[in-house]
């Protein structure tokens, strides 16, 4: 396995999370990989998203939450205090569960994020939108409506849209709180397609229930069960030939 130290782009090391007197995460240590799409596993409530959500200090947003520890993008501390927190999030983008379009045109969805990092020329927007709906593979269905309002769109269409916006301030890291969940194959498959394509210039973290999914876009796997990670590895091990028992258990559907 080539985990050599440059391969890393998120190091996670001994962080525990509490919300109040509710220990959520258990002493996680995990590193993900730069350039590969990293699927978090297990059953509901088991701390997938937790976990997902403090890679880009969303949980900065509950009340009462508290993380010790060190998760590190690129080697710096992201915990600390030091840290700007709307840098970090132009860094790290994030994709919902459910779609989340802004009540504005397609344009102006996307041309959200570079406007309020300073990017006023249009010339510059109109290359931004253009680039951002063809890496999230929508362009060719916008481009001669791109003044439509993104709420009329299907909700395939919606999610990918939310890609597009996420990649428009040019992130490093995305992370994917089951995007495809609410969708049918259809608009699975083509998100699927996309994210695979993604991958070449993102490091990909995906929270998804749909273990099949994990089976065809992931690189590597990560199983959580209670708030602690049971077994991690490439994709094609963990669900061939897991090494964890409860693994087993879970991806052979005896629970969760």
């Amino acid at each position: 396995m080539e985990n050599n130290r440059e391969n890393i782009k998120i190091e996670i090391t001994n962080l525990d999370l509490f919300y109040d007197d509710f220990h959520a995460l258990h002493n996680i240590n995990l590193a993900i990989q730069k350039n590969k799409i990293t699927a978090f596993i297990g059953p509901s409530g088991c701390g997938k998203s937790t976990l997902l959500k403090s890679i880009n200090r969303m949980n900065d947003m509950v009340e009462n939450c508290k993380i010790t520890g060190e998760l590190k993008i690129d080697g710096e501390n992201i915990l600390s205090k030091k840290i700007d927190v709307n840098e970090l999030r132009k860094k790290v983008g994030m994709v919902f569960q459910k779609p989340n379009p802004f009540a504005m045109s397609i344009y102006d969805n996307i041309a959200f994020g570079p406007r309020t990092h300073g990017i006023t020329k249009k010339a510059e927007l109109d290359e931004i939108v253009e680039t951002s709906l063809k890496n999230a593979a929508i362009w060719d269905e916008f481009k001669d409506n791109l003044k439509k309002s993104a709420l009329e769109l299907s909700g395939g269409q919606q999610q990918r849209l939310c890609i597009a916006r996420a990649l428009a301030v040019k992130p490093d890291v995305l992370l994917m709180d089951e995007p495809t969940s609410a969708l049918d194959p259809i608009s699975t498959s083509k998100i699927e397609d996309c994210v695979m394509k993604l991958k070449e210039n993102y490091t990909i973290v995906i929270v998804t229930h749909n273990m099949q999914q994990a089976v065809r876009i992931s690189d590597r796997t990560v199983f959580f069960l209670l708030g602690e990670i049971i077994e991690e590895g490439e994709t094609e091990q963990i669900f061939s030939m897991p090494k964890h028992p409860k693994t087993e258990a879970y991806i052979s559907g005896r629970f969760g």
